[in-house]
């Protein structure tokens, strides 16, 4: 039984990043009926087990990861992506659409990777479309264009064909047109409470029966700018007695009178989101669409249109949302709001959870796909600790990061009763041959102030060097025996007075002061793990060190 519990456990904790009990039981219920009988008992070893898997460390739950996912499973838990309905190889066309109001976020990486790994499962294509016709709401930024393609292009994505929905405008006018002369489209000029009140009633409005030609003329007027904003749109015709009255006559087409960052003045009438999309996923052949469960709608206003035109509707896959603990909820107009006001220094930010950001942070982009698809697409909404994240990215780098001290809230210690100066000599990587690094060691030393503290009136061992015992913020030398370092504990890290660099770390909380390893200078550019504190990337390196934080 304690096997079993420990199995469910670590594979729970590995999926959600936090172990629930009940889900633990229940898996455990499924697997092992038998112990219904004993399930308050269970119940009590399971909080046991849960209780001493969160007091682990890192290094031990990634071990457990490993052994529970292959070992106590028969082997490898089985990868990939679920089937596509109606998927034929070579014949898949997946597309990714983003409205580029600010660069990816953690949550757009998801679409990017997701449906670039179903176009590599069937053989087939991956379109990026910007839909950018919301010049005002969500304005679109210039820059995010070329962050997309470049984050896109970091993350394994391989993108077959970039479409801007801003400047296909004319494209969607055409197609409008057609729908009015068919009697499925026309001009409406009631003004917004007014149509509600048809609409709530499930009754057609005043315009809605007018002919064809009338219809054109009023269109016509729209684009040539003899309407202000609010005093007509373009509506589909639907069903205005629909259960749902978010598809009664939808609109289309409506006035915006602002300038547009791709295409300018160019343009006064906009297509919807929901016009725009249509009309590209059947121009562009788009055979599936991964969709919020929350944009369901989209599809039953869609499909009047391809009703209307004869056209088949992709088949669509609806799944829920992915929300990290970390970072709570956000959007990228908020976002955006919020580094202009100076709150983040910019969309690199360590704090914010933009690809950049990651990036910035050190984070492998393979880490991060392999993150993303084990998140799956099911129609349930997904909460999950980066600490998922973590893990994955630890696996990568914990075999190549170097290791070097950093020591936060720096003390100064003069060591009593040692003389002269100590060559050290550490090794780069505690179990791989990557050579050694030098510390030239004398009795002046700097320790955390957390150490410092903590260790009062004990003895400790300066890691590779020799055993001190802290005494009222002073050092006595002990020895160079290691067994006296009580078989490991208390072994702190420190820095001689003249191997240091003034910096910082740059966290998602703050930022950290303190000295640095003078060796560290060398790896700028690099994840390393500063021992005791956290992989971190060296940003800078030069008379300051400038490190930005990782993941423990």
């Amino acid at each position: 039984m304690e096997d079993l519990i420990w199995k469910h456990v670590v594979l729970n904790a590995k999926k959600y990043g936090k172990p629930n009990e009940k889900a633990v039981i229940g898996k455990i219920l499924a697997e092992s009926p038998e112990l219904r009988k004993n399930a308050r008992e269970l119940l009590e070893r399971i909080r046991v087990a849960i209780q001493e898997f969160e007091n682990l460390d890192d290094g031990r739950r990634n071990e457990l990861y490993a052994l529970y996912s292959e070992e106590k499973t028969g082997g490898k838990q089985e990868q990939g992506l679920p089937p596509l309905k109606n998927a034929e190889k070579g014949k898949v066309v997946m597309r990714f659409a983003p409205n580029p109001n600010g660069p990816p976020t953690i949550g757009s990486a998801r679409g990017i990777v997701v449906n670039d790994e179903y176009a590599k499962m069937y053989d087939g294509r991956l379109i990026l479309r910007f839909d950018d016709t919301d010049p005002r709401t969500k304005r679109p930024m210039i820059e995010a264009y070329d962050w997309y393609l470049e984050d896109a292009e970091w993350l394994g994505a391989k993108v077959h064909q970039v479409v801007y929905a801003s400047k296909r405008i004319d494209l969607y006018y055409d197609y409008a047109a057609k729908l009015i002369e068919m009697g499925h489209a026309y001009v409406c000029r009631c003004a917004r409470d007014e149509f509600k009140r048809y609409k709530d009633a499930g009754l057609p409005c005043p315009h809605r029966e007018r002919s064809a030609e009338e219809n054109l003329e009023d269109w016509e007027k729209m684009l040539d700018g003899a309407y202000d904003e609010g005093e007509a749109v373009l509506r589909i015709k639907t069903d205005m007695a629909h259960k749902d009255p978010a598809v009664r006559d939808w609109v289309a087409f409506r006035i915006i009178n602002s300038d547009h960052p791709l295409v300018g003045a160019k343009y006064i009438v906009y297509p919807t989101l929901d016009f725009e999309s249509a009309v590209e996923d059947h121009e562009l052949g788009v055979t599936h669409i991964l969709r919020g469960k929350d944009l369901a709608d989209s599809e039953k206003r869609q499909r009047y249109i391809y009703e209307y035109f004869g056209w088949e509707y992709p088949v669509v896959k609806l799944w829920g949302r992915v929300k990290i603990h970390e970072f709570g909820k956000f959007s990228t107009s908020t976002l955006r709001k919020d580094i202009e006001s100076g709150k983040y220094s910019g969309w690199d930010d360590p704090a914010l959870p933009t690809v950049r950001a990651l990036r910035r942070r050190g984070f492998r982009a393979v880490a991060i796909r392999n993150f993303l698809l084990s998140l799956g697409v099911g129609e349930n909404d997904v909460s999950v600790s980066l600490k998922n994240l973590y893990a994955e990215n630890r696996k990568i780098v914990d075999g190549v990061a170097r290791r070097f001290f950093f020591v936060w809230k720096p003390v100064k210690l003069e060591i009593e009763g040692l003389d002269g100066e100590v060559e050290v000599n550490l090794p780069v990587h505690p179990s791989k041959d990557m050579g050694v690094r030098i510390l030239r060691a004398n009795r002046a030393i700097y320790i955390t102030e957390d150490d410092c503290r903590n260790f009062d009136g004990k003895e400790v061992r300066l890691k590779g060097f020799c055993n001190i015992r802290i005494e009222n913020g002073k050092a006595v030398y002990l020895g160079d025996e290691i067994e006296s370092a009580k078989k490991g504990r208390n072994i702190i890290h420190w820095l001689p007075e003249g191997q240091v660099i003034e910096g910082e770390v740059i966290t998602p909380e703050g930022i950290v002061e303190g000295l640095f390893e003078s060796n560290a200078a060398g790896a700028e550019g690099e994840v390393v793990q500063f021992e005791r504190y956290a992989f971190c990337r060296i940003e800078r390196a030069g008379e300051r060190i400038t490190a930005i934080y990782t993941h423990p």
